[in-house]
């Protein structure tokens, strides 16, 4: 495919959305990570060094002791000396949660290994006021019609954070086009066609944030296998903590527990279901380092696409997922979505919230008037898409 008109995303031009990641939101995201948890004075050395490394220094590798340094020397070459602004933006953002592990003792030997430095942010989330009005929601449903429901779910798993307001506004409104507010592509009809239409459908999902969106990531995949619309779901997560929020194994059980605690039996027995479910193989938890490295799926090794090659619907969750399928770059928004996707090895869905510049698959008519609205519309979190490829 010609790339010619879509250059690599990089952070080099101050005051972009990319510039501001490493400007803005770092500092914030290292003082919140040294206030949740009593890291020594060492660690905070080591994270103000990293912080000021990547926005006026260059890029260093890995130290020599370290257990993946050579998978990162391979992924880097000839990006190692280079300022971190110039290199591309999806390789530099991931470095940098993978230098903040470093920093904090994740993969050392000391007592700090294996701590996620996100985990009070993420258990916070699971008991919070908004949970507990997204679960009423969830409880709500079981009283719902079967395609109500499903297309309810669907729309809490799209939206992640703002789950509890679009699947309310499915259940409670009477305007049909209410809930589709603010989703630029709706493909969701070819989603349940595909499922549908096969006998013993095997759906992967590519996991994006724990906390509520994984909540409903999994109240989802509860549905699916119990109405048969998914013979076998197989759920990816991050290797270890990734992006601030991205779902690991502690985080779905955190979730199921959640469930399985809850006094409403309509929410307790999701619990359970999924709970059995993982017991008896029809929903496996799996992961794979490619899922850390600071690569698009274009790039996946054979293994994993192997897998992938065994769905009927491949899922893909959230804005980084979505970069690392299409590719971290400044498409025409016009582009078709077919066409950035037609290397992926099954069926792909795209589930995805827009937080960043990437976006393809719009018509000229919606560009021209969300560039006209003024207003950030590829980075605000108020616009989304459902996408659908299929071979």
């Amino acid at each position: 495919m010609d790339i010619s008109a879509a250059p690599t995303i990089t952070a080099a031009v101050p005051g972009s959305f990319e510039w501001d990641v490493f400007h803005e939101r770092h500092p914030k995201l290292i003082r919140q990570v040294l206030d949740s948890s009593p890291y020594t004075s060492a660690e905070e050395a080591k994270l103000q060094q990293l912080l000021d490394e990547s926005t006026t220094g260059v890029l260093a590798p890995l130290p020599e002791t370290a257990h993946d340094r050579h998978e990162w020397l391979v992924w880097g070459e000839h990006l190692y000396g280079r300022p971190w602004g110039e290199v591309p933006f999806l390789w530099s953002e991931s470095y940098f949660y993978r230098r903040l592990l470093g920093a904090l003792g994740y993969f050392g030997t000391g007592t700090w290994r294996g701590i996620d430095p996100f985990a009070p942010a993420k258990n916070a989330e699971l008991t919070g006021p908004e949970v507990d009005r997204e679960l009423s929601a969830f409880a709500d449903l079981a009283d719902a019609s079967e395609d109500r429901r499903h297309e309810a779910l669907l729309v809490a798993a799209l939206w992640g954070n703002r789950a509890d307001l679009s699947f309310q506004l499915q259940l409670n409104t009477a305007d049909a086009d209410a809930p589709s507010e603010g989703i630029l592509v709706d493909d969701s009809a070819l989603l349940w066609s595909a499922l549908t239409s096969r006998d013993n459908p095997v759906v992967c999902v590519v996991a994006d944030n724990a906390g509520r969106e994984l909540l409903a990531d999994l109240v989802l995949a509860d549905s699916l296998l119990s109405r048969r619309l998914a013979a076998e779901i197989v759920l990816y997560v991050k290797p270890y903590p990734y992006y601030v929020s991205d779902a690991t194994m502690a985080d779905v059980l955190s979730v199921i527990g959640r469930l399985r605690a809850e006094s409403r039996p309509q929410l307790s027995r999701i619990g359970d279901r999924l709970w059995a479910a993982v017991r008896s193989g029809r929903l496996q938890v799996r992961t794979h380092k490619f899922f850390c490295a600071p690569l698009a799926f274009h790039d996946m090794p054979d293994d994993l696409a192997a897998e992938f090659a065994t769905a009927t619907m491949t899922v893909m969750k959230g804005d980084l997922n979505y970069r690392r399928l299409v590719g971290d770059r400044y498409w025409p928004a016009t582009t078709p979505f077919d066409h950035t996707v037609d290397y992926f090895p099954s069926a792909v869905t795209a589930l995805r919230t827009l937080k960043s510049e990437v976006v393809v698959g719009l018509t000229t008519e919606q560009l021209a008037g969300l560039d006209e609205s003024g207003q950030p519309w590829r980075t605000s979190g108020r616009h989304a898409l459902i996408q659908v490829h299929e071979p």
